[in-house]
C-alpha cells in the first residue's frame, strides 16, 4: 500500500523507523528486533539508508521482509549524498522488483572526509525526487523537512523554499526530523502552509533514553532541548532504567498533545528497540482509538 492512500483515511497512523544491520554478523538481531516492531503492527515501517550509505545493500532486503512476511506496508530510504546516478538506478531496480512502493528521497548527511559532489551524484534531493519521478513514476516519494530549519540554509525562509520545491517536484508527503518542543511543530506547519505547501506532514518522535543519545541527536539535527527535557535529564539521566522510562513518557506526552491537536499521523523513530516501541504502543493504545 502506499503511504499517501494511509495518511487520506480518517484515521490515527502511527509509523516505526528500523535500520538495517551495519555488519553481516548482526542480520539475525536486527531480524529479531525488526519481527518484535513488526507484530505490533504499525500503519507502516521505514528503513533507513544508512550513514554513508553503508547499509544500502541491505535496506531493501529488509523493506521487502517487512511488507512480506509480516503484511506491514514498508518504505525504504534513499540517499544520493553516498551513491552515483547509477547506484540510483539500481537501487530503484531493486525496490521495483521487491514490490516496494514507497521511498523516502533524501539527499543525506554529508561525512566529514567526503568530496560531494562528484560529477556523477546528486547534489541535492529535489534532483534525486525529479530522477524517481521519471524512471519509476509508479513510486510513492516521501521527503525530508526540519522544523527548526535545515542546519546549512541560510534562513528558514530559504529552507522551506526549498520544501516547496520537492513537493514541486513530486514530493507527496513529508516527515520531520526529530523535535522536543511541540509548539516548534505547529509554527513549522503555520509557515510552510501560508508558503502553499499543502502536502501531509508527520511529525518524527525520538524517545531520548540517555544522555548520549540527546548528544547525538543534537549533533545530527542541531535541535534545541526544552528546559522541561534537560530537567528531566540533569533528574535520571544517571540512572539507565529511570532516563529510559523518563523518556518513553515524554515521547508518549508530546505524541498525546500532537493527537489532541489534530496532527493524527505520527513517525516514531524506534530505531531497532523493540522494548521502547512496545512501551509507546501500549501507553496509546486506548488514545489512538479515539
Amino acid at each position: 500500500m502506499k503511504i499517501t492512500q494511509l495518511l487520506q483515511e480518517d484515521k490515527v497512523t502511527l509509523s516505526l523507523e528500523v535500520f538495517p544491520p551495519k555488519k553481516d554478523t548482526a542480520v539475525e538481531q536486527v531480524s529479531r528486533s525488526v519481527r518484535e516492531i513488526a507484530a505490533l503492527q504499525p500503519d507502516f515501517m521505514s528503513v533507513t539508508y544508512g550513514a554513508g550509505g553503508g547499509t544500502s545493500a541491505y535496506t531493501v532486503q529488509l523493506a521487502q521482509e517487512i511488507k512480506a512476511e509480516y503484511d506491514v506496508p514498508s518504505m525504504a530510504h534513499l540517499t544520493c549524498v553516498s551513491s552515483t546516478k547509477e547506484t540510483v538506478k539500481k537501487q530503484l531496480e531493486c525496490m521495483q522488483e521487491a514490490g516496494i512502493e514507497n521511498v523516502l528521497a533524501l539527499r543525506g548527511d554529508i561525512p566529514a572526509d567526503a568530496e560531494f559532489p562528484l560529477p556523477d551524484q546528486f547534489h541535492y534531493a529535489v534532483e534525486l525526487v525529479r530522477y524517481i519521478k521519471q524512471i519509476a513514476p509508479e513510486m510513492c516519494i516521501g521527503g525530508a523537512c526540519y522544523p527548526e530549519g535545515h542546519p546549512e540554509a541560510v534562513s528558514k525562509a530559504q529552507d522551506i523554499q526549498h520544501i516547496k520545491e520537492k513537493v514541486d517536484a513530486g514530493c507527496e508527503f513529508l516527515t520531520t526530523q526529530m523535535f522536543f518542543d511541540n509548539d516548534i511543530h505547529y509554527n513549522f506547519l503555520y509557515r510552510i502552509r501560508e508558503a502553499g505547501i499543502t502536502v501531509p506532514v508527520l511529525p518524527g518522535i525520538m524517545p531520548i533514553t540517555s544522555a548520549a543519545q540527546m548528544k547525538r541527536s543534537q549533533e545530527l539535527s542541531g535541535t534545541v532541548f526544552p528546559r522541561r527535557f534537560l530537567a528531566i535529564l540533569d533528574r535520571f539521566g544517571s540512572s539507565p532504567e529511570a532516563m529510559k522510562q523518563a523518556g518513553i513518557a515524554y515521547a508518549t506526552d508530546q505524541i498525546i498533545d500532537l493527537l489532541a491537536n489534530g496532527v493524527n499521523n505520527i513517525h516514531i523513530y524506534s530505531m531497532n528497540k523493540p522494548e521502547i516501541a512496545i512501551a509507546i504502543m501500549n501507553n496509546l493504545s486506548e488514545i489512538i482509538k479515539c
